[in-house]
C-alpha cells in the first residue's frame, strides 16, 4: 500500500473543533493530524513518568490507546520499554506515526489502525494497558456526568470489557484523565471486572488524575477507589484557561 500523503502543517493554532462533540468525529481527527505533528493532552511523559515506572517493567508488554501523535510510546521505549504496540482509530495518525517511528529507528514499536471498543487483540495479550486522555473523548457528550447518557455508558463499558479482556493476568490498566473519582468510580468498579482500582495525581496549578487498576487484585475495598495524596483546590492560570484540555474539564466539573 502507497503511503498517505499530508498537507504542510497549518499555521493556524486552533485545532479545536467548534463544540465538544466534534471531537467524536473521525473526520476531524483525520484532518487534525494531517496538519498537526505533535500534541500533548494532560501534560508531557516528564510529568507522570516517576508514576509509570512504578508499574511498568522493562519487559512488559504495553499497549497504548489513541496514541494520536503523542510522544508516549517513544518516551516508553527510551526508557528501555520495546514491546509497545500503538493503536488509533485515525489511520492518517496511524501512517504519520509509522513515518515518525521508523525516522527515528523504533522499529520495534507496533502501530495499528484499531478501534478501542473492538480490540483486535487476543485475550490476555498484555501486560500493561495505558491511555492518556482517550477515554475522555467518549465523555464530551456525556450530558449530566452525575447520570451519563446511555450512549456513553455503552461506549465507556465496552471499551473497559476490552482492556480488561487483553490483559494478561495481575496486568495493569493505567488510565491518565480529567476525570475525578466520583465520576469514574461507578465504571471502573462494575462487578464484572476483576481489577483493583486507586489513583495518583500529578500537576501543579490543576490536578489530573492517573488511575492504576490491577486485574485479579479486586477486594471489597475496591468499590470505594483507594485515594492516595490528596490534592489542592483547583486554581487556574490565564494559559490553563486557554488550553484545549479545558474543554474537557469544563464538562466534568461544572455540574459539581
Amino acid at each position: 500500500m502507497s503511503e498517505i500523503e499530508f498537507p504542510a502543517e497549518s499555521s493556524d493554532k486552533d485545532v479545536s473543533p467548534a463544540t465538544a462533540s466534534g471531537y467524536l468525529d473521525p473526520q476531524y481527527w483525520d484532518k487534525r493530524f494531517c496538519s498537526e505533528e505533535h500534541y500533548e493532552w494532560f501534560k508531557d511523559y516528564s510529568h507522570f513518568r516517576h508514576l509509570i515506572q512504578q508499574h511498568v517493567q522493562i519487559s512488559s508488554s504495553v499497549l497504548e490507546l489513541g496514541c494520536g501523535n503523542s510522544q508516549l510510546c517513544e518516551e516508553l521505549y527510551r526508557d528501555g520499554i520495546t514491546e509497545v504496540t500503538c493503536i488509533d482509530l485515525s489511520a492518517v495518525a496511524v501512517e504519520k506515526m509509522k513515518q515518525r517511528l521508523a525516522a527515528k529507528g523504533y522499529n520495534e514499536v507496533k502501530v495499528l489502525e484499531a478501534d478501542m471498543l473492538d480490540l483486535p487483540f487476543t485475550n490476555q495479550s498484555f501486560d500493561v494497558v495505558i491511555e492518556k486522555g482517550t477515554m475522555d473523548v467518549l465523555f464530551v457528550d456525556c450530558g449530566d456526568p452525575w447520570n451519563p447518557n446511555p450512549e456513553t455508558v455503552t461506549k465507556v463499558t465496552a471499551m473497559l470489557q476490552n482492556v480488561h479482556r487483553v490483559l494478561k493476568p495481575d496486568g495493569i490498566f493505567i488510565s491518565i484523565t480529567f476525570g475525578q473519582p466520583h465520576f469514574r468510580r461507578p465504571f471502573f468498579s462494575a462487578p464484572e471486572f476483576t481489577w483493583s482500582v486507586e489513583w495518583r495525581t500529578f500537576g501543579e496549578t490543576f490536578h489530573y488524575f492517573v488511575y492504576v487498576l490491577k486485574k485479579g487484585n479486586r477486594s471489597e475495598e475496591s468499590g470505594s477507589c483507594i485515594q492516595k495524596p490528596s490534592f489542592a483546590p483547583i486554581r487556574l492560570l490565564h494559559e490553563e484557561l486557554e488550553s484545549e484540555d479545558y474543554l474537557f474539564r469544563t464538562n466534568l466539573d461544572d455540574m459539581e
